[in-house]
Order: C-alpha cells, then structure tokens, then sequence
C-alpha cells in the first residue's frame, strides 16, 4: 500500500477552513521540537508565543499594537491577490507612508500654525482646537498618498512596459529602504539627537491620541476595525469588488463580461499602496512618534502571511493579524527571557507559510490508500515463470 494524492472534483471547503488549523498545530509540533533540540523546555517556549503576550494589559496592548500594520497591509494585499495582482511590496509601500507621513509632520510643525508648540495664537480657543483636530488626518492623508504613489509605479511599469509586478514591487522595497536611510542619516536627522538616526519628535499635536491608559495603544486600532468592516463589504457587497474577484478567478469571463483588467490593475494595487501607506505613518505617527531606519520590522513581509492564513478574508485576516502579532511579542519574550535567538521569530513565520502551503493542497486533492502496483521486473518474472 501507498499514499497517493487525488484530485477532487471540487475544491473542499472543510479543508479551507481547516487548512489554517492543521498548519498551526503542525507549526507548534515543530516549534516545540525546536526548542527540545536547543536544550529549552518545550512548554515554556510555546507559552512565551501563545500565553505571555496576554498575561497583563501592557503585553494586551503591546499585540494590538503589532497587529495594527499587520491587518492594514494585509487588507490591501488581499484585494490584491483576489484580484490576481501580486503585490510582494508592501514593506515598500509602508515605508514610503511612513517618510511622507513624517515629512508633513515636519513640515506642518514648521509653519508655525495655530496648536502647534511654538506657534501663533491668533485664534480663538475653539477655532484653535478645530485646527489642531486636523493635523493628525494631514499626516494621515500624506502617508496615504505616500503609499499609494509607490504602488503606481508598480502599476504604471506593469501597465506600460508589462514588467513583472512580483518582482517590480519586491525591487522598489530596497528603494524604499535607502531613501529612508539617506533622509534620517542626511537632511532630517536632529541635531539634537545625540547622533541617533532619527528625526525629531513630532509635535503631540500631530500624534495619534492613546487608546488605552498605561499602553502604547493608539486610535489607528479602531481605524483597523473599522477598515476590517469596510473591506468585507467592499469585497462581497459592492459591484467593484465583484470585478476585481471576476477578474482575478477568471480573466476571460471577467474580458467577455466588459471589465477592465487595466482598470482593475491599478485598483488593486493603489489600494494595497493605501492601505500598506496608512499602516506606516501609522507606526510614525503613533508609538514612534518619529521616523528612524528601523520604522518597519518587516510589517510589509509579514502581512504577505497574516493574508494568505487569513484565507484573504477580511475577518480572517483580523485574525491571522493578531495571531502573527502574538509570535513576534513571543519572539521577542523568548529571546529576552529564556535566551534564544531573534531569528527564532522569522523561523516560527517560515515554518507557518510553508506548512500552510503544504496544507492547503488538501484543498484540491485528498489523501488515498492505493495498492502498490508490481514493478516491471516483477511482470518480466511472473511473465517467464513456468504456468
């Protein structure tokens, strides 16, 4: 007997929901194996990624955090794959969001405006208040546009020479990278900065207000809920986001049928561009407070799974967002408290994706027990020996 995958007549949507689960289980097998083999106890490493980062309201806050960019790159990305764009960019995108965010910041502080330290009092105190209120959306809005600036030239290669998105939008990270790098270590650095590559403080008046009391939770996490909600109706409830699916799961009906594939091209990824550009100056404008090289730890690359476990559904992408916001608080609890490496996170995130992929096979095909047919050497025999 033998194991032999077999095609299903159509794909299994127990084993697209379950695909998920079986790749967690197997990812916590293997991890907990991990640990035995580096000489540290297995229960205790599991508990540092699935127990500790809920122990308290600080570590709460801390996974909420973390699951902000998480889940707002993800929605864009998910737009994108269902459209059949594959935008790998995102890490781009959220650091472009991050730069513009930062740059109106600073640009805005610089003005002297009513609210801001520094500037004119001209106004009365509501109109005053008014104004202030507006700063925080500027910033908002300029890593918005950010975002969305660096996923059109994705778009516009794509659409004008047919350049590889995959690679395009992946090649325009590393751009994104030295821009950043050139801006807090050249004409943005503050003098005050004892050296740090770092820009000066925001003005509080161009911050993300708290959320919650005593943790570094800000207001985009209610934006992120929000935006869950918004891309499920978008996405299963208005005619556009029809399109983009027609499009992505058949091209030639979606061709037959009028749609625009060029239309749905920048579609899609402006809207990834959005929403990776939002989660950036996100990060700037809330826990950091200012831009530095180490803005992103690799937000953009890691919603690329948070989609993908989220079966590129709104609601399970909320999900996969905080469950890949609990691994790397996790990470950095193991590492701080039990000794073990940094990479350890990136391997937990490895070994998720594969095995999801690995996983998601059973989709499509299922597992079967067949007898093992004689080999050719064996039919030359029974063929010669004597009836």
């Amino acid at each position: 007997m033998s194991l032999h995958l077999e095609r299903r007549s159509q794909p299994s949507v127990v084993m697209t929901w379950a695909s998920p689960f079986m790749a967690l289980f197997l990812t916590t097998v293997l991890a907990g194996t991990l640990f035995a083999l580096l000489g540290k106890d297995p229960m205790r490493g599991l508990s540092m990624f699935f127990v500790e980062p809920l122990a308290n309201l600080r570590l709460i806050g801390e996974v909420l955090l973390k699951a902000t960019p998480l889940v707002l790159c993800a929605l864009g990305l998910a737009v994108c794959y269902r459209s059949n764009v594959w935008n790998i960019g995102a890490e781009g995108q959220f650091l472009l969001g991050a730069i513009c965010a930062s740059g109106a910041a600073l640009w805005l502080a610089g003005l002297g405006l009513p609210g801001v330290t520094g500037g004119s009092a001209g106004t009365g105190p509501g109109a005053e208040a008014a104004i202030r209120g507006l700063y925080a959306p500027v910033v908002l809005l300029a890593g918005v546009l950010g975002g969305m600036a660096w996923a059109g030239l994705t778009a516009w290669l794509k659409d004008r020479y047919n350049a590889n998105e995959i690679l395009v939008s992946l090649m325009l990270v590393y751009v994104a990278q030295q821009l950043l790098n050139y801006l807090v270590f050249g004409p943005w650095k503050d003098p005050q900065g004892f050296n740090f590559p770092q820009t000066p403080s925001f003005d509080g008046t161009m911050l993300l207000p708290s959320l919650l009391g005593g943790t570094r939770l800000h207001a985009g996490s209610v934006l992120a809920l929000l935006a869950v909600v918004g891309f499920a109706i978008f996405l299963f409830r208005s005619w556009q986001g029809f399109q983009l699916q027609v499009g992505g799961l058949a091209p030639a009906a979606a061709r037959f049928a009028g749609f625009s594939e060029r239309r749905a091209l920048w579609a899609a990824l402006l809207i990834s561009g959005a929403m990776a550009g939002l989660a950036g100056a996100m990060e700037a404008a809330g826990p950091l407070q200012r831009l530095t090289p180490h803005v992103s730890t690799g937000y953009g690359f890691t919603a690329i799974i948070v989609a993908f476990v989220g079966r590129l559904h709104p609601a399970g992408i909320l999900v996969g967002g905080l469950l890949l916001s609990m691994v790397l608080i996790g990470g950095e609890l193991a590492q701080s408290r039990m000794g073990l490496p940094n990479a350890l996170t990136g391997v937990f995130q490895g070994l998720l994706l594969f095995l999801l992929l690995a996983c998601d096979t059973l989709v499509t095909h299922r597992v079967r027990w067949k007898p093992r047919s004689p080999s050719s050497s064996q039919v030359a025999t029974a063929a010669e020996s004597p009836s």
